[in-house]
């Protein structure tokens, strides 16, 4: 199984925090990472993103950073692949999914991911998942 992740449900495994339907689709779209056959695709920004959160919630006294460490090396135990098109992709058709669905550039780089390799998208942003459903992308469900 493939799909993209997106950072709002990568962060939401950190946080203890949030609605109880966004915490348990994020620990469905967790599990579903731990089976082998499952594939994680997110955009050569996703590193970035993760990591300004991370080390923001550290300055704001959110996280400790043993909590972080700890995080991260989750991260590392499931199967996340970069994709290295995304740059290329950045002014051209990812510029024109933001101006179309007035979405940031770096939640277009998840959608037009998603468009590109024809997979769903796990998100737990609002504005992502209306603009991937106008776009015909479909939410991310576990088998």
């Amino acid at each position: 199984m493939r799909f993209v992740l997106d950072a709002s449900v990568t962060m939401s495994w950190l946080w203890a925090d949030g609605k109880p339907s966004s915490r348990s689709y994020a620990q469905v779209v967790l599990e579903a990472m731990k089976q082998p056959e499952t594939q994680a695709e997110v955009p050569v920004t996703w590193g970035l993103e993760v990591a300004n959160v991370i080390g923001c919630a550290e300055a704001k006294g959110f996280v400790l950073e043993a909590q972080s460490k700890a995080f991260v090396e989750m991260l590392s135990g499931v199967q996340i692949v970069v994709d290295q098109a995304t740059f290329s992709r950045a002014l051209g058709e990812t510029l024109n999914l933001a101006r179309r669905y007035r979405l940031s550039s770096y939640d277009a780089s998840y959608l037009e991911l998603a468009m590109r390799a024809g997979i769903s998208i796990a998100t737990l942003d609002d504005e992502l998942a209306k603009a991937a459903l106008r776009a015909g992308v479909k939410r991310f469900r576990s088998a």
